[in-house]
């Protein structure tokens, strides 16, 4: 039958440090406005993203504002 050795002692049983104050943590779980903006990370073809630009400059809009736009008009048709 196989030894199996004990477990090392260590000098401190955790090497996180101390627990933050409570000062450093009133707030952390405070929650962002609404309507702030988050980036979004997407790969499209190049061609659509072309596109995509050209028509909102043709527009005077932002990309931005024309995806949220075709979102929102995609979930009202499919529901």
């Amino acid at each position: 039958m196989a030894k199996i050795p004990p477990p090392r002692a260590s000098k401190s049983k955790s090497k996180k440090g101390p627990p933050p104050s409570m000062v450093k943590t009133v707030g952390n779980l405070d929650k962002p406005e609404p309507t702030a903006l988050q980036t979004l990370n997407l790969r499209v073809p190049l061609e659509f993203k072309r596109d995509l630009k050209v028509y909102a400059a043709q527009n005077g809009r932002s990309m931005t504002d024309l995806l949220m736009e075709a979102f929102g008009m995609l979930r009202k048709h499919r529901g």
